[in-house]
């Protein structure tokens, strides 16, 4: 290998790379600005649809209750809720969005509550849909207020106070830092987006420098060159290389910024996620970029040796694509609850690299995990490396007909 002519290939690729609108567009433009239009983007209106839905004053239908007066004023004296007369058609009315609930008293409710029998008052409503859940909470609201005041009335009848239903409270605290909750939260996400953006960025660069040269007639050119194999593969991998690795770095800062503005987003409109922060340190955003080095090179070889027994451009995307789903399943597993990191699991290629990111976003350095996935990948990407190398040997698959 010489390491000048390997500089030299890498030099060459690069500056056609970067000449190149769509690799600036995929590789630059769309991680940077992908992130920050689509979460503050589907933030933003995600907040606006359930401002207006709350604004919104839905539509109840009272079925029976006609021997309960003072439920039935109680409930007509509410100024967050519409009472339409009752039909025999109201699950359709439901369904069609023509009332937002429907709410069934049972015959002899108020009395009863008089005697001290318990009964059941059915609120129906459209599971899925906004505005129909918002309705149906402030009914059960009102019954649940109702219930607490006939309580309080049997106790106060009897002299006994409140505290008897009640002897004693229990609460959960939190001790774990906003940061960490953050971090913990969208950990698992971070790292699915680090691996996948890590292979799509070197897709198409893999593709372009092998099956892309193939396609333009410049291979047969390139090989007749006086730079040896080894040294062209290289200078082609590095490349690959540099794509992933730019993608994903790019890819992550805007996740951070966007997550950054999100949160402040939250705080600003007093959102449920405005006790939720993610900081990501210098120290962690190393470490995470530490594991996804090994497997870049990874995902890079495997994709030249791969693109390199196409002939076109189509034909290594149809080869390409089930890699994609490969990687994906794995990643999206480490997201799923309950699968931790543990010895075997931690020789696992894309799933180790998934978890422990996961962790270290989290605030939590396993060091000895953190050892065995680096040097596992390693491994792995050592021998994706050798057998790209080989490949580029073998001339039944550079001119493959």
């Amino acid at each position: 290998m010489n390491a000048r002519n390997v500089g030299f290939v890498y030099r060459k690729e690069l500056t056609e790379w970067l000449r190149d609108r769509r690799t600036l567009i995929s590789t630059v433009v769309i991680p940077l600005l992908a992130f920050p239009l689509m979460m503050v983007g589907f933030s933003a209106l995600a907040i606006m649809l359930v401002g207006q839905a709350k604004k919104e004053t839905p539509k109840v239908m009272i079925l029976g209750g006609e021997d309960s007066p003072a439920v039935l004023e109680g409930l007509r004296k509410l100024d967050n809720l519409e009472i339409v007369p009752s039909t025999s058609n109201w699950k359709e009315m439901i369904s069609n969005k023509e009332i937002r609930a429907a709410v069934a008293i049972p015959d002899g409710f108020q009395a009863a509550l008089a005697t001290g029998e318990a009964k059941t008052v059915l609120i129906y409503f459209y599971e899925g849909e906004l505005k129909s859940s918002f309705g149906a909470d402030r009914i059960e609201k009102f019954f649940k207020d109702y219930r607490d005041r006939v309580v309080r009335d049997r106790l106060a009848a009897k002299n006994l106070p409140e505290t008897i239903l009640k002897p004693f409270e229990v609460k959960q605290q939190n001790v774990a830092p906003p940061e960490k909750v953050g971090g913990a939260a969208f950990g698992g996400f971070i790292g699915y987006m680090v691996i996948l953006l890590c292979m799509t960025g070197a897709m198409y660069p893999a593709i372009d420098l092998t099956a892309g040269e193939k396609e333009r007639g410049t291979m047969e050119t390139i090989l007749s060159s006086p730079l040896a194999r080894l040294d062209l593969v290289l200078g082609k991998f590095l490349l690959v290389l540099s794509a992933s690795l730019a993608t994903a770095t790019l890819s992550v800062i805007s996740m951070g910024s966007s997550f950054s503005i999100l949160g402040k987003f939250h705080a600003f409109s007093g959102g449920q996620g405005a006790d939720l922060h993610l900081q990501i340190g210098v120290k962690s955003a190393a470490a995470v970029f530490l594991m996804a080095l090994p497997l870049a090179v990874l995902f890079s070889a495997l994709l030249l040796t791969i693109a390199l027994f196409a002939k076109s451009h189509k034909e290594a995307q149809s080869y390409l694509t089930p890699m994609t789903f490969a990687v994906v399943i794995p990643a999206v597993a480490s997201l799923m609850p309950g699968i931790e990191l543990s010895p075997k699991l931690a020789v696992i290629p894309i799933l180790n690299t998934s978890l422990i990111c996961k962790e270290i976003v989290g605030g939590t350095y396993h060091w000895n995990y953190i050892a065995l996935i680096f040097l596992s990948t390693c491994v792995y990407a050592a021998a994706a490396l050798f057998l790209a190398t080989k490949m580029f040997q073998r001339e039944s698959v550079l001119f493959r007909s």
